[in-house]
Order: C-alpha cells, then sequence, then structure tokens
C-alpha cells in the first residue's frame, strides 16, 4: 500500500529553530515525521493552519501547524488526547464516522488512518514548537561540527585503575567511566557460563558436553581465546551473524505491496553470499561496495557469485504496483532503497528529507534526490550466475522445446480445420505422436535452469527534486552525488554512478560508516550499542556513552583491514564481555540499566537460536548449509532457521509470536516481548513434543539408570551437571504413574520441561 509522503518546506521548522527533540522518544518523533506532518501539511493546512488565518480561509477556529494548537482543539473541542484514541475529534473525522468527516474531498487510506492511531495511541509525540518558523536552510558547514560528522581520530588509552579490567584497550576506556560514575565490577563468569555465552554469540548454538569439558580442562592463559578462534573458523559462525545483517538488509523472498510481481525464487542467494561473506572475513569495505555495485568493480572477485549476489541488499528490495500512480509508486521505490542503504551502512535517517529538508540533520532536500537519482530509472533484474556454456545449452535447450511445442499445437490444429481421409488422419495421428514425444524428450533431458541473483543494475539519470514530495510537482535539479556534509572521492554531477556512491560510503574517510558497524556489532554482543541508536547516528539519535572507545574501535577496525573476525576477538577477550550478568544493589543506583558495563548481560535467544537449540539437544537439527528455503510449517523441516524462508506479505507464525523482525524495513535491533502465547507455544507445539519426543530417545542410549540419563540430560542442554535438588526433583517425577489422559511418556514429559526452561532459552 502506498505510503503517503507528501509535504513541507516553507512552514516546516528549520534545523536552527526546531525544538530540543533530545527528550523525545527519537523512534516516534521519526514516525511523526515521516508518517503523520507529510499528510498534516499536505491535506489540512489549507484550512487549518496560520497562513490560513492569515488568509481568512481558517475552519473551526482549529489550527494543527503547531503542536500547541493541535491540542488546543477548535469550535468542535478537543481534536486529539495523547494516548487516549477514543477521546477527541481528529481521528473520528479521519474516519468519517460522524458529522464531521475530514478531508472532505475524500477519505485518507485506511493505512493512513492506521498510523494516526498508532501516533495518538503511542503519545501523541510532536516535536514541533508553539510557533511558525520561517525555514532559513541548513547550515552544512556548522552540520559537520556535530560528533558522528567529525572524523574519528584514535584517541589516547587511558591508563586502567581497576585491576579487574587492566587487559585491554576496551577494558581501559570501559574502566575509565567506572572511576567517573563511581562504579565497581562484578566477578568475571565462570568457565562454563562463558563458553555458553561465546558459543551462543558467534554460532548461535550451544556448546557441546565434549566442548564444555575441553575448555574446563584447559588451564593455559590463552584458553578462551583459542575457542573464540574455533568458533570463527567455523561454517556456523556465518550462519548466526549473515542473520543479523539480513534484518538490516530487510532480506525477504516476497512482496507485501502487490501481487503482480514476479516471484524471487533465488532470493536465498543472496543470503548465502552474506554467509559466505562472514565466514570468509570479507573486508566490510568490499562487503559494502559489492552489495551497492559488485557488478561495476573492475577488482571484484572473478566468479559471478561472489560478484552479483551481494547486489540483492536492494535487489530484493520493495516493488510496487504500477498500472495505477505510476510514479507515486517508483517514488516509493526509491525511498526504499535510499532509507535503506543510508541507514544500513552509515546510520542516518536521509529519507526524513524526501519531503522537506531534515529537521534536525544537515541533509537538505537536494541531498536526498542526488542519491535517489542515481537510483532513478534502475532495474531491478537477474544477473547469471552460472557459465556461458551452461546459460547457452538452457538457451538451445528451451528454444528447442518450443519449437517442439509449436510443431505439435500446429498439428493439433490442421487435424481439427481438414477434414481428412482416413489413412491421412491416422498419419497425421502418428506425426503428432512422435512430435509430443519429442518435446517429451526435450523436456525430460533439459538442463537445470542456470542461477542467478536477483539484482539492481544500471545507473540513472537524475531526477529533480518533488516538491513536498510529490512525484506531479517538480522544482530544480538535483545533481547525482553524495551527502554534502560528507567527504566524496568522485563530485556529484552527472556522471555519478553506483560505483562512485559505493566508494564514498565504504571510504575510510567517512566518518559514519566504521563507526556504524562496530557499534551494529558491539550491540549485538552487549544486548546495547555504544550508541543505543544504531541506525541514528544524528541529532535524535542517542549520543555515545563512551565516544573515545567508539572511536578507538573505528579507527583500529580500518587499520585492521575492516576485519569482522578481529573486531569480534577484540570485544570478547576483553575482560569487560567476561563478566558475570549479577546485578549489584549499589551499582543498580547508579546504573540499573547497565549502560557502563559494570556486569555482564543477560539475553534472551532469538527464534532462530532458540528453534536451533532446540534442534540441537534433542538430535535433530539438520546441518546442511545453503540453498533454496523451507517452510517452517513443514513438519519435517529440521535446517537452520536462517535457512527458512522469510515473508513481507504473511510473516511465519513462529517467527512473528517470538518478535522477527517486519521485513518491509531495515531493522537494527529486535523487540523483546514476553506473551502468555510464547509459553503456551512451548507447552503444546506439535514442534515442541516432537523435540521431546527425540530428546527423550535419545537421552535413553546415554545411561542405564534415570539418574545417570537424567545428568547426562543436563550436560547436553546446559552444558552442566544437576544440583542434587534438582536431580531429585527428576527423579521423583520419573517414577509417577501415568495418568489416562497423558500422551507423553514420563521421560518425554520430563524432556519437554528441560526443553521449555529459561535456562535452555536465556544465556548469562
Amino acid at each position: 500500500m502506498l505510503r503517503i509522503a507528501l509535504v513541507v518546506s516553507l512552514l516546516a521548522p528549520s534545523l536552527a529553530l526546531a525544538a530540543d527533540p533530545t527528550p523525545l522518544d527519537a523512534k516516534k518523533v521519526e514516525f511523526f515525521e515521516t508518517k503523520i506532518r507529510p499528510v498534516l501539511v499536505e491535506q489540512c493546512y489549507k484550512c487549518h493552519s496560520e497562513e490560513a488565518a492569515k488568509e481568512k480561509k481558517l475552519k473551526g477556529g482549529f489550527k494543527l501547524d503547531t503542536r500547541t494548537g493541535l491540542l488546543s482543539g477548535g469550535e468542535t473541542g478537543a481534536a486529539m488526547v495523547p494516548g487516549k484514541v477514543a477521546a477527541g475529534t481528529l481521528l473520528s473525522s479521519l474516519k468519517y464516522e460522524g458529522e464531521l468527516k475530514m478531508p472532505p474531498k475524500g477519505k485518507l487510506p485506511d493505512a493512513v488512518i492506521k498510523d494516526f492511531e498508532k501516533w495518538i495511541a503511542d503519545g501523541a509525540v510532536d516535536p514541533r514548537t508553539g510557533e511558525i518558523a520561517k525555514a532559513v536552510g541548513i547550515d552544512i558547514e556548522k552540520g559537520k561540527q556535530f560528533w558522528s560528522f567529525v572524523p574519528p581520530k584514535e584517541p589516547v588509552v587511558p591508563v586502567s585503575r581497576e585491576p579487574k579490567a587492566s587487559v585491554t584497550p576496551i577494558d581501559a576506556f570501559i574502566s575509565a567511566k567506572w572511576t567517573e560514575k563511581g562504579l565497581k565490577p562484578v566477578a568475571q563468569a565462570d568457565k562454563r557460563t562463558l563458553i555458553r555465552r561465546a558459543y551462543y554469540d558467534l554460532t548461535g548454538l550451544p556448546p557441546s558436553a565434549e566442548a564444555v569439558d575441553t575448555f574446563l580442562a584447559d588451564k593455559s592463559p590463552d584458553a578462551f581465546a583459542k575457542v573464540i578462534d574455533t568458533l570463527l573458523a567455523s561454517p556456523q559462525y556465518g550462519e548466526k551473524w549473515a542473520r543479523h545483517w539480513l534484518d538490516v538488509a530487510r532480506y525477504a523472498e516476497d512482496q507485501a505491496h502487490t501481487f503482480g510481481v514476479k516471484p524471487k525464487t533465488q532470493a536465498w542467494r543472496y543470503r548465502d553470499w552474506v554467509i559466505a561473506a562472514f565466514n570468509a572475513d570479507m573486508p566490510y569495505d568490499q562487503f559494502v561496495k559489492l552489495q551497492i555495485a559488485g557488478d561495476m568493480m573492475s577488482d571484484a572477485p572473478g566468479d559471478a557469485f561472489t560478484k552479483f549476489a551481494g547486489l540483492g541488499f536492494l535487489g530484493l528490495g520493495a516493488e510496487y504496483y504500477k498500472n495505477t500512480a505510476r510514479d507515486q509508486a517508483i517514488a516509493e521505490e526509491l525511498d526504499d532503497r535510499v532509507d535503506t542503504l543510508t541507514r544500513g551502512f552509515m546510520g542516518i535517517t536521509v529519507a526524513c528529507a524526501r519531503c522537506h529538508d531534515h529537521k534536525f540533520d544537515p541533509i537538505p532536500t537536494k541531498d536526498y534526490y542526488s542519491i535517489a537519482g542515481i537510483y532513478m530509472g534502475t532495474n531491478m533484474s537477474d544477473a547469471a550466475l552460472g557459465s556461458p556454456a551452461e546459460l547457452k545449452a538452457y538457451q538451445t535447450a528451451q528454444a528447442d522445446l518450443k519449437k517442439a511445442d509449436d510443431t505439435f499445437k500446429k498439428m493439433q490444429t490442421e487435424l481439427r480445420a481438414k477434414k481428412d481421409s482416413w489413412p491421412v488422419r491416422v498419419a497425421k495421428l502418428l506425426a503428432m505422436k512422435d512430435a509430443a514425444e519429442n518435446s517429451a524428450k526435450i523436456k525430460k533431458d533439459m538442463p537445470a535452469a542456470p542461477s542467478v541473483a536477483h539484482v539492481i543494475s544500471g545507473n540513472g539519470p537524475g531526477m529533480k527534486i518533488y516538491i513536498r514530495g510529490n512525484p506531479a510537482t517538480k522544482g530544480e535539479d538535483a545533481p547525482k552525488g553524495f551527502l554534502q556534509v560528507l567527504p566524496s572521492p568522485t563530485p556529484s554531477g552527472a556522471n555519478y554512478t553506483r560505483l562512485d556512491l559505493a566508494n564514498a560510503v565504504a571510504s575510510k574517510d567517512n566518518p559514519l560508516t566504521a563507526r556504524v558497524i562496530v557499534n551494529r556489532v558491539w550491540a549485538w554482543h552487549f544486548g546495547r550499542g555504544l550508541v543505543n541508536t544504531p541506525s541514528n547516528f544524528g541529532k535524535l539519535g542517542d549520543k555515545p556513552s563512551h565516544p573515545e572507545l567508539l572511536d578507538w574501535l573505528a579507527v583500529n577496525f580500518v587499520k585492521n583491514g575492516w576485519s569482522m573476525k578481529w573486531l569480534h576477538k577484540q570485544i570478547m577477550t576483553a575482560t569487560t564481555y567476561q563478566f558475570e550478568s549479577k546485578p549489584d544493589l549499589e551499582n543498580d543506583k547508579i546504573d540499573a540499566a547497565n549502560v557502563y558495563l559494570w556486569r555482564g548481560t543477560r539475553k534472551r535467544l532469538e527464534i532462530e537460536d532458540w528453534r536451533d537449540s532446540l534442534l540441537a539437544v534433542s538430535g535433530n537439527l539438520d546441518p546442511k548449509a545453503g540453498g533454496p528455503t523451507f517452510n517452517l510449517n513443514d513438519a519435517n523441516a529440521k535446517r537452520r532457521t536462517v535457512y527458512a524462508r522469510v515473508s513481507r506479505h504473511e510473516l511465519d507464525g513462529l517467527l512473528r509470536l517470538f518478535d522477527f523482525p517486519d521485513a518491509n524495513v531495515t531493522a537494527d535491533k529486535r523487540t523483546v516481548t514476553t506473551v502468555p502465547q510464547q509459553q503456551l507455544f512451548a507447552l503444546n507445539s506439535a514442534f515442541m513434543v516432537s523435540q521431546a519426543q527425540a530428546f527423550a530417545k535419545r537421552v535413553e542410549t546415554m545411561g542405564t539408570t534415570d539418574e545417570a540419563r537424567v545428568t547426562a540430560a543436563y550436560r547436553v542442554a546446559y552444558g552442566r551437571v544437576p544440583e542434587k535438588a534438582e536431580l531429585d526433583l527428576a527423579l521423583r517425577f520419573l517414577k509417577l504413574p501415568l495418568s489416562a489422559e497423558d500422551k507423553l511418556t514420563r521421560w518425554q514429559q520430563y524432556a519437554q520441561v528441560l526443553l521449555a526452561s529459561n535456562e535452555l532459552l536465556y544465556v548469562d
């Protein structure tokens, strides 16, 4: 469904005059700017604004071009009450539920009305001031002074005064904040906790009992570093970390907006490309460039898969139905590309400048269209990944098949049209039989369709600014190019290409790209970024809790070849990573959110890791890597969840239940909810019952007594032996007689309890 995204430059407050948004929720402000303000300006300001009052066109005494005016209401009473959807006249008038119907020329689309409903329910966050500010433009040079647009410089590593954290530069920066804030770190996690944390962080799977035993027996000072090296070298590492990036890339295999788009049957090749890139420790700057312009890179790897499959980053993006409102549909597709690219790689909300100069960051509307123009008129197409010989053989066979089918159809037509004698008809029928057999033989011998990558190709000619975001109202030219606030190796102009854009984004001189990815990796390890808004390094985003550490990581990440595996090891070998997760009452008084990392963070497993763990513990996990996706509804599906089908149109119920992100938009982190339906799944689903049955069967072979089997079950599921109380409870339960209603044996019931436990679902 098309999003109304039209509106406003002259009446909107400028960057210089905007109210300080810091106290407001950044995501809610962004929602207002992209979903609410454009509709207000386009649909309402003509009759309900200060400008309308000056022209004596004000209706109902109601002004909604300021927050104060919107809350005050008009002659019909309050327009809305933040947090109370049923109160006020605004929403009911948009729904056409009473005598007051707005806008009077026609009801807005249901999706827009739902946006207003959500906005009001979430508190109607509105960053506008009480006065109408006149636009004064954006001061780009002043904008370059904002912290995230200043190039990072390697800071001096402070001298640590904390003996518990004096090992690495990371620890030194972290401990300096403890001293500043009056915090004391907790104790280091025990080795069982540490290896489980490492396994889940790097592979998304639990350690085997044997791996735990080996680590516990290794008393060398580099024992944990050896575990990290082993995990980084495993193929499961790429499967885990690719899924993180696929959230950012809003990876999916279909479209939510239309049924008229050709299915992306080989979308999985982009997913496999990301997995392969992580496993090969592809330098991150190359990882970026291949996803933007791999087809144009003269220094790209020679094999077609590496060169082209990464282009699925945008080649699998949004496509809209174009038989009606074609220009608007194209504008929406461009918005998806600009938004995903700039948020994903650089952590800035350039799409907020689509209809007007950015309200908070130094991004004028022209910059939005400078990037959009690079993609205007580009193609969503397929790139062949097979050899030329394979492609030629397939095309020849397809041509032969078409010729044979055409011959058969022609014979059929002639036979029906003519009244031939019986001998002639018999001859023709025999010829048709031969033709049919020929077609069948060609089909049987048909070589497999050549593999393709769904890519974006070509270079746009540039475009004009759309006034208020409206494709029907064009303004001045926006030369193709990069953001003015950031450096670009190539100047803007008619010849600026996707490759120039790729080089600008991935440049070591770009102050954002390295900072954004090291912060993402940090957040995926610790549950919270040094900047806690990983896709917004602008004024509406959070400021870094440890700015010097962020810059140290960014600078050294580039120095070390943009290596993700180097970054993982730096983080995980730091003492800071290895603290236990237990709270401390005194520290909680100062830093209850653990912003300053004085303890570890307890994290709930993401749905992929939890499902994979259930399969692994039960002995059912199929380790097959890569290839076409499977359906999670398939009862026999036992592969890792990263290989499951992801739909934008109808997300699988299991994924949705456990907080999988909306694949229509780039996602920097996952919401964690706790609802009754999650536990009902653990108790009643056929999947859980199947894993419990398999786990019980597996454990039966691991001991000759219930005591031995319970101990084995704990070692497999949790990497530890049961405590005495746990063992006693288990043995008493296993001896209870079954009732008539029981569908599972006592061991199967007990296995399900272990699988459904918080100890399996959470990592300390």
